[in-house]
């Protein structure tokens, strides 16, 4: 196979409620709104990143599931969204079913890597990958198609030990499916300024992992909770909030972090 044209960013915890798909989908508008070609794919069978972007479940007629039973190329799945540049290849609950019909494939855990290595998915510069708060076949897929992961990590009590859990996990997929995968970044989440623990658990982390984490802070945001209700990104449903305004902020951080990768 050739080596892909595009950015192939894995969005993951194990954890759930840590704003992995609305950094996903904010992340991603953000990168469109500056001009990059960018695909979501929706891998969590909840399918929250696709109702986030006003995609109506009526209108998945395809979705990840026909990606990963080898059915459908990306150009066929994939769907243009309201946000000019960007296109979600939208989930269904037919996930729940895949683990079952490929499970026992011997190429069940790159059946993504195989949909996003097709000629089809040249055409964008940023594809990220959304995945369940578990960590099974789906998220196995995103983690061997991808060729770096980003961590959002919420400023809570227990974030540390979920992210030990997670580095993990990523050694593990390293060592067995995927020898260049890499930390593209931990993103903190939901940080509250007037939270003395947020700020210690800000402290701790940068502390462990130095340069890995990201500078940019996500605030807890009521705008950004509201938007998915109205299946807009909060870019769209209020681009003057902190919200929004810090997801810009990253998108600048990754792009700079992508091209320093290249260049070395």
């Amino acid at each position: 196979m050739n080596k892909p044209k595009h950015r192939i960013i894995t969005i993951a915890n194990q954890k759930g409620g840590v704003g992995k798909t609305t950094t996903a989908i904010n992340l991603a508008t953000a990168l469109a709104a500056i001009g990059e070609r960018v695909l979501i794919v929706d891998l969590d069978p909840q399918g929250n990143a696709s109702t986030g972007l006003g995609i109506d479940r009526k209108d998945r007629k395809l979705s990840t599931y026909d990606l990963l039973v080898g059915t459908h190329t990306i150009s066929e799945v994939a769907m243009a969204t309201a946000v000019p540049n960007l296109w979600i290849a939208a989930s269904t609950m037919d996930l729940l079913g895949v683990e079952m019909e490929i499970g026992r494939e011997n190429d069940r855990v790159f059946r993504m890597k195989k949909a996003l290595m097709h000629s089809d998915a040249d055409i964008y510069d940023y594809i990220l990958i959304d995945c369940p708060p578990s960590f099974n076949l789906l998220t196995m897929n995103a983690l061997a198609g991808a060729q770096s992961v980003l961590v959002p990590l919420q400023c809570e009590f227990f974030a540390l030990e979920g992210l030990s859990q997670l580095l993990e996990t990523v050694d593990q997929v390293r060592r067995t499916v995927n020898p260049m995968l890499d930390i593209q970044g931990i993103v903190l989440t939901m940080f509250d300024s007037r939270n003395n623990l947020a700020q210690q658990v800000v402290s701790d982390v940068r502390e462990h992992l130095g340069n890995k984490v990201y500078q940019t802070l996500i605030p807890r945001n009521v705008r950004v909770s509201e938007a998915p209700s109205y299946g807009k990104p909060a870019i769209l449903y209020d681009l003057k909030c902190a919200g929004s305004q810090a997801y810009l902020q990253l998108a600048s951080e990754v792009i700079q972090r992508e091209r320093q990768s290249r260049a070395a």
